[in-house]
């Protein structure tokens, strides 16, 4: 059964190439909104940036699916009387592969302003210098600025967020590829999951709430925020996971994940086991594909910030393999993309109406 269409694909695209960096969320929401609302009932939007959608509202049981709908970035920490840019950290950005690209200076106000993140030439490096790593200390962004004052006349301050060029890709008509695919593919398959729910006429016996979270590269802020405005029944969380099939990558260290092998579903002990269960016999009964791992405290995504809220909320985290995290490049298989959907569309027909997750009832 394939899910995505033209259309689908079509905003994905358009969902990809914006930039939603951490904090600065908001134009990436808007789009996500503007594709999810002939499916859905309502639209809401908290006072962070969190979106969410609500399907059936009103019923007194909630479910929660859920994405986080930011990207890492940088900000603009100092500008030198010389007029480079240094910079720190939004979220979990790598600093090897800043060097030499291309990037976006994002104004307060609207607008944005190339550069390019330099890098001394090999020529002028010495053998002692040819182990140096790219870090916050070293590394700077050139707008071709003769001096501070203009930069400053560009708009640019401390405080504006930066991100990297580039624009959304299929490789070998079975990747996509590109930036931010963590977690606004998350987004992507989530708003899929309405679509199929409303174009396929499935009425489900809850109050379903399809929500884009911000902040997550943070701490899962947005999460936090937006588990206590809803206070669900349940949670079932898409995130991204490692392909530790890529090269310099370590199996026995990060297990064996495999791109084009289905979603993976985690046990951890934020994820609760009968939800867990629920899915995989979601997936078996429907011959869906899928891959399992385990994470031995946190999970590190927004299924902890809902298993832990509200006195406990069932949670359950199901993920996306994706390869190269955190770069530009970061690529997930179609396939995969399309059995993540139909999981969580699936799974949401097995919840009933007040279900009851307890492990035991005294």
């Amino acid at each position: 059964m394939q899910v995505i269409t033209p259309a689908s694909e079509s905003f994905l695209q358009r969902y990809l190439n914006n930039t939603s960096p951490t904090g600065f969320e908001w134009s990436g929401q808007q789009l996500w909104l503007e594709y999810i609302r002939p499916y859905v009932d309502e639209c809401h939007v908290d006072n962070y940036g969190t979106a969410y959608a609500v399907i059936n509202p009103g019923q007194d049981y909630k479910v929660v699916i859920e994405g986080h709908a930011d990207e890492i970035s940088w900000y603009v920490n100092m500008i030198t009387d010389d007029g480079f840019i240094h910079i720190i950290r939004n979220g979990g950005s790598d600093y090897l592969i800043a060097p030499s690209m291309r990037v976006w200076v994002h104004l307060r106000k609207g607008g944005k302003v190339p550069g390019v993140f330099g890098w001394p030439a090999i020529h002028t490096r010495t053998d002692k210098d040819a182990s140096l790593s790219p870090a916050q200390d070293n590394l700077t962004i050139d707008v071709g600025a003769k001096d501070k004052d203009e930069v400053l006349a560009m708009g640019i301050h401390v405080g504006c967020v930066v991100t990297f060029q580039d624009e959304f890709a299929v490789l070998n008509d079975r990747y996509y590829m590109g930036r931010a695919l963590d977690n606004r593919m998350g987004g992507f398959c989530i708003a899929e999951v309405a679509r199929l729910l409303k174009e396929n006429n499935i009425r489900l016996p809850y109050s379903l709430y399809v929500v884009n979270s911000v902040q997550e590269e943070i701490g899962l802020r947005g999460a936090e925020m937006i588990a206590q405005t809803i206070r669900p029944n349940a949670a079932i969380v898409t995130d991204v996971t490692h392909d530790t099939h890529t090269p310099m990558l370590n199996t026995k260290k990060h297990g064996d994940v495999r791109c084009g092998k289905g979603p993976s579903v985690t046990h951890a002990p934020a994820v609760h086991q009968k939800l867990l269960d629920l899915i995989t016999d979601a997936a078996d009964a429907q011959n869906i594909p899928y891959q399992r791992e385990a994470a031995s405290r946190s999970t590190g995504t927004d299924t902890d910030a809902f298993a832990y809220s509200n006195g406990g909320v069932p949670s359950a985290l199901i993920s996306l393999p994706l390869r190269y995290m955190h770069t530009t490049v970061e690529m997930a298989h179609k396939d995969d993309v399309n059995h993540l959907i139909r999981l969580i569309y699936e799974s949401l027909q097995k919840i009933e109406k007040g279900h009851d997750f307890r492990y035991f009832i005294p």
